[in-house]
């Protein structure tokens, strides 16, 4: 098991795609999903409603001592009535041989598992123009979708703030009631004090560890997440979508009235993340939905 190191995930501006073309290597907000050689693409329906589903994140995350490349691909449904539901969206987890790719794509820079994408302006590579039609999302205000710029810097500072401010306490006749206050809402504190140090960021990667949950989670979310369809075994949080990324989005193919709005996506992967030597179809994961919405 790698390091539980938290990641967080920032727009980091749009670059000439004409010079550094992405790659299923790439981290990036909206546009076209890029699958590697080894799998055939896929193009996923809601659950809800049977429309296609719009791609909303790529996330290149290989794991410690694994022989394959890895990435996940999120895509979600804006059609009203389903905008804002678990069934509207599909978590695609993609694996592939590293020694598969490396003649068809010399010039990317892969990170290494156990500094996943720390330091992106280091190996950035860049974005695609959004093709016009098709069901994908670009940048708000933008002609095209976004560098996803991962960094590791800040997980101590977040923590201490955090639970520092969650001292103290009030006293006297009310002290029942203050008690009970800080019980129902310690959940959405620790979200917003961990947010405030950092509004900008628009995704939290920490595999194996705990979300930063919007609200007061369920006694047992272990329980609650099903196991791998294809293995058996427990899946594990990886990855969770934030606030921020709400307001970047737009739809290329629809008017401004259907739009994506959650509080938190929260990932959960196969803990062996699970792949069958030779396939070429996509695995499909899980993910718990906290449908709050932030004001």
């Amino acid at each position: 098991m790698a390091e539980q190191t938290l990641l967080i995930g920032l727009c980091d501006g749009e670059l000439d795609p004409r010079k550094y073309p992405s790659t299923f290597l790439t981290n990036k907000i909206g546009g076209k999903p890029d699958w590697s050689s080894a799998v055939t693409g896929q193009s996923p329906c809601c659950r809800l409603c049977s429309a296609p589903l719009a791609h909303v994140v790529q996330v290149y995350c290989p794991l410690q001592d694994s022989p394959y490349h890895r990435n996940l691909h999120l895509f979600a449904c804006c059609q009203p009535g389903c905008s804002g539901t678990s069934g509207s969206w599909t978590v695609l987890r993609c694996q592939c041989p590293e020694a598969l790719n490396q003649s068809s794509t010399p010039q990317v820079v892969v990170p290494s598992a156990t500094d996943w994408c720390e330091g992106g302006d280091d190996h950035r590579q860049q974005s695609e123009d959004l093709q016009t039609g098709g069901r994908c999302f670009k940048i708000s205000k933008s002609l095209a979708c976004c560098h996803l710029s991962i960094r590791g810097e800040y997980e101590r500072r977040e923590g201490t703030a955090v639970w520092e401010g969650e001292e103290g306490g009030g006293g006297g006749g009310e002290k029942y009631e203050k008690a009970e206050a800080r019980h129902r809402d310690a959940a959405f504190f620790r979200f917003m004090k961990a947010v405030s140090l950092c509004p900008q960021q628009i995704l939290r990667y920490c595999r194996h560890s705990k979300p930063l949950f919007i609200s007061k989670p369920p006694s047992k979310v272990s329980q609650a997440v099903p196991a791998c369809g294809s293995c058996g075994e427990p899946r594990t949080f990886e990855l969770q979508l934030m606030p921020a990324l709400v307001s970047l989005l737009q739809r290329t193919d629809s008017s401004p009235e259907d739009e994506l709005e959650f509080g938190t996506v929260l990932v959960y992967t196969c803990t062996n993340s699970c792949w069958t030597a030779g396939t070429n179809c996509p695995v499909e994961e899980i993910f718990v939905f906290k449908s709050d919405i932030l004001i």
